[in-house]
């Protein structure tokens, strides 16, 4: 990463009560989110000479500093974290990931991620094998949604799962919980990265193709349970499809609505992958790898039930 110097700006019209965190990242899309969530804990950014806390919400013409950092080197090193495991042999370990849990280090989350709980769990992956970042990793889910997460201990095994991925030759099931109910059936819809907002993505004729399949299974109020199986597996898809449906994820901090996710007090966005079918890379066998949802989901899913 090239260090940009120091750098002071006035916040716009169109930026007046964004997040400063996510203000800085649409302005230098070069950085991270939470790049900027690490410079603001550090107190290496100042709203009109002081320092602040990454929720602010700048007013209009208010003046942000920012001293670039440089971030430190990463080494990963194994962290002894409780593992949820769905499945395990010596070619594969399955485990439902907790909400809040990030799947390998980026810049802002160097520390107690999966890939540092796999690592102190599976003490014989060689890490000359793979990325050193993310030893074994074969995908990944954003930090807030939970779910079934799969993990390689050999190459062989990592490759051939890799494969699958790659040519959709799996089934990837989902739960959500929306803000209104979403058309069900499939919607085919290509997605691109925002060109504005970096760390967004978009729908877009000229993105790559995109497919997910909606299906209700409750509704009371504002409130659905929807099941979403994944046919394609960009990055957000089932966040940006279900807000082009006008039924976006609920605690949804992106793509959702911000006075309902106040209303309900979802903290995160309840989005859960539920079920992953694949053929076992070795044997040849059918998987399949299914995670209860997480309390704050279930205590959504039952007042949905009551009301």
């Amino acid at each position: 990463m090239t260090l940009k110097p120091s750098e002071s700006l006035l916040v716009s019209d169109e930026e007046e009560g964004l997040r400063i965190d996510q203000l800085l990242s649409n302005r230098f899309p070069d950085y991270s989110r939470s790049y900027f969530q690490s410079l603001i804990e550090e107190s290496h950014v100042l709203l009109n000479g002081s320092p602040i806390k990454k929720r602010l919400r700048p007013q209009k013409d208010d003046e942000i500093e920012v001293s670039f950092q440089l971030p430190p080197q990463i080494d990963l090193q194994p962290e002894d974290i409780p593992l949820d495991i769905l499945f395990e042999d010596d070619h594969l370990i399955a485990v439902n990931k907790p909400p809040g849990m990030v799947v390998h280090p980026a810049p802002g989350a160097y520390e107690h991620t999966f890939a540092a709980a796999l690592l102190h769990h599976c003490k014989t992956i060689d890490r000359d094998q793979f990325s050193p970042l993310r030893p074994g990793i074969v995908h990944r889910l954003d930090k807030e949604t939970s779910g079934v997460l799969i993990a390689a201990k050999t190459i062989e095994a990592h490759q051939k799962v890799s494969k699958q991925f790659a040519e959709r030759e799996l089934e990837k099931i989902y739960l959500a919980i929306t803000c209104g109910p979403p058309k069900e059936g499939i919607l085919s819809a290509p997605i691109k990265r925002h060109p504005v907002k970096r760390k967004q993505m978009c729908i877009d004729e000229n993105g790559k193709e995109a497919i997910s399949e909606f299906s209700i299974l409750r509704k009371a109020g504002e409130l659905c349970l929807v099941q979403v199986k994944l046919h394609t597996g960009r990055t957000h898809q089932i966040r940006v499809h279900l807000k082009d449906l006008k039924a976006p994820v609920l605690g949804d901090s992106t793509y959702g609505s911000e006075s309902l996710n106040r209303k309900y007090g979802a903290k995160r966005q309840l989005l859960h992958a539920q079920t992953l079918r694949l053929t076992h890379p070795i044997t040849g066998c059918l998987l399949e790898l299914t995670a209860e949802c997480s309390s704050d989901m279930k205590n959504f899913i039952d007042q949905i039930d009551r009301t």
